[in-house]
């Protein structure tokens, strides 16, 4: 398979799931306010709807190729402090703090996916 259809595969799977989770996000709108409100998240339901807009726009730029570099900049931006602000492991005992370092170091993954994604 060629180069470019495997970096276009990648960054049409990368930014396919922040669409879908961005869009997952808009339909239980309500439960993720709570869940983010009880996490002592500022402005849960503004932050929600921006961070969820942010990845089915940027997302959807990815997916399709359109402004890589800016899309993929502003989804590791996105992860970034969703990681910062949600994941924050450091700050809980066991057994949530394996669970939530897990999912902070997928996150640092996704980032790396989403650096090759926007420079090809």
């Amino acid at each position: 398979m060629p180069v470019q259809t495997v970096q276009a595969l990648g960054a049409l799977l990368i930014g396919g799931v922040f669409v879908f989770a961005g869009i997952e996000h808009f339909v239980k709108f309500a439960a993720m306010r709570d869940y983010l409100a009880a996490r002592k998240f500022p402005a849960p339901a503004l932050m929600l709807a921006a961070g969820s807009a942010v990845e089915v726009v940027a997302g959807f730029l990815l997916a399709v190729g359109v402004a890589k570099p800016f899309a993929a900049g502003a989804l590791i931006l996105f992860t970034l402090a969703t990681n910062l602000m949600l994941l924050r492991f450091w700050a809980s005992e066991e057994p949530e703090r394996q669970v939530l370092r897990n999912a902070f170091l997928i996150n640092v993954a996704v980032i790396g996916g989403l650096l090759l994604a926007g420079t090809f």
